[in-house]
Order: C-alpha cells, then sequence, then structure tokens
C-alpha cells in the first residue's frame, strides 16, 4: 500500500472527468467513510448518480479508470491493493497535498460536483459533510480560497445574492462565465424644501447615534443571514425532491 508524500501540489485547472471523479472522492470520503476507499464501480456510480450533481453524467468505467490514471500522475489519487488482490481501491490525497482546511475542502467538492451556487445552498450541502455553523464562517472559508484564486465570485462576498464558483476550469472549456455583478445604486439625494417666507423655528439636529447606526448595520446582516437561509431551504427542498424521483423510478413507479 502507497503512501502519499506531503508534497504540496497546486491547484490549476481539471477536465470535466477529473473534476467529478475527484469530487465523488471527496464527497464519499466525508459522508461515507465505511466505504471508502472506493473501488471504480462504486466511483463510477457515484460520478453518474442523479441527485447531488450537475451536469448528470454517464461515464463508463473505462471513463473512469482512464481519469483515475490521470490524476493518480498528478499526484492527487492513490491506488491501494486489498490483500486478496482482487479489487483496486482509489483514495484522494487532498488533505496531503493542499493545505485548505476541511470547511474549505467541503467547499470545493459541492462546487466540484454542482458548479456555481448561491451562498445559502452552497452552505447547506456543504454542511453535509462538515459543520459550518453561520454564514460568516462560510464566507470566512471563502475568502481564504478567494485568496488562492481557487474561487471566484461576482461580487464582494458580503452582498447579498451573489454566486461563487470554482476557478479549476480547463483551458479553453466551454462555460458560464462570472459576471461582476453591478454596484446597487446609491439612495437618492434629498429634495430640498423651497425657503417659506417667514422664518419658522426648528428643532437642532442631533448628531447622529453611532449605536443606532450600528444597529441598523447589524439587521442589514441578519437580513441578509435570513434570505441566504431561505436559498438553502429551497435548495434543500429540491434536492430531496430529486431524491425522492429516483427512489420512485427505482420501485418503478
Amino acid at each position: 500500500m502507497s503512501e502519499a508524500t506531503s508534497e504540496q501540489i497546486p491547484l490549476t485547472e481539471f477536465s470535466r472527468k477529473q473534476r467529478r471523479v475527484l469530487g465523488v472522492l471527496l464527497e464519499k470520503a466525508f459522508t461515507v467513510p465505511d466505504q471508502y476507499p472506493m473501488t471504480l464501480k462504486a466511483i463510477t456510480t457515484g460520478c453518474n448518480q442523479k441527485n447531488n450533481r450537475d451536469p448528470v453524467s454517464n461515464y463508463t468505467e473505462d471513463d473512469v479508470l482512464d481519469t483515475l490514471q490521470q490524476l493518480q500522475k498528478i499526484g492527487f489519487i492513490g491506488c491501494l491493493h486489498t490483500e486478496s488482490g482482487r479489487t483496486e481501491r482509489y483514495r484522494h490525497y487532498m488533505r496531503h497535498k493542499t493545505k485548505l482546511t476541511e470547511p474549505q475542502l467541503a467547499i470545493i467538492t459541492e462546487l466540484l460536483l454542482r458548479g456555481r451556487q448561491q451562498l445559502g445552498e452552497l452552505r447547506t450541502r456543504a454542511s453535509r459533510m462538515v459543520a459550518i455553523d453561520s454564514q460568516e464562517a462560510l464566507r470566512t472559508a471563502l475568502q481564504g480560497l478567494l485568496e488562492l484564486d481557487i474561487i471566484q465570485s461576482n461580487g464582494s462576498l458580503d452582498r447579498r445574492g451573489i454566486d461563487v464558483d470554482h476557478n479549476l476550469y480547463a483551458t479553453g472549456e466551454n462555460h458560464d462565465q462570472m459576471t461582476m455583478l453591478a454596484d446597487e445604486p446609491d439612495e437618492p439625494a434629498p429634495v430640498a424644501r423651497a425657503a417659506v417666507a417667514s422664518p419658522v423655528y426648528q428643532q437642532p439636529r442631533s448628531a447622529p447615534d453611532s449605536g443606532s447606526s450600528e444597529r441598523v448595520t447589524a439587521l442589514e446582516s441578519q437580513l441578509r443571514d435570513l434570505k441566504d437561509e431561505l436559498n438553502s431551504v429551497r435548495s434543500e427542498f429540491r434536492d430531496l425532491l430529486d431524491k425522492f424521483e429516483d427512489l420512485r423510478r427505482q420501485l418503478g413507479g
């Protein structure tokens, strides 16, 4: 059984099949560790499953084996030989070959398997693998990935409604390009009142209350988080529908 060295390998770009195979190995290592490392057949099934995949693929075992060998040459995949010698099993070395945290690995896994997502749905899906307790924790993990140029976004992570995607597409690959969202327009300036003929006493305006300003900022942040949570609930509901449809087809409904 070969062991991975601790030598770091930069994450640059992967083909579609490489992203899917690597994503499946990452996902299953997180979610079903008792079935990991994985056989070629299990990896192929994981690549072609209907839920939590976009786009849905139809790879053969030969496709997957060729892709595993490519990733093995790079150093991200290891092949383990069982004592019986009958079935080879495969594992990823992302924990050894990168310095990514567990939440960052879970985020990358979801982006490799499903591509572009909003923050709320991304947090829901990544939390299946590693606990991400808040939107702020998600943004912290994403910020580190942005600084490494592993992911991209179409706006500041503090803005509501933004999307993020991985930045590991192969050169020349046809995919949806991230378009930066336009800045939100500033509040319109108040219209000045016309001067009146007779003097009117006006109460002097007090200085802005810094405490009130902080409360408004906190409320705006909570509103953004609530909207992200709503998006994640919708995403989870769609995933449940996908699983129900898969189950119904398996039962011949």
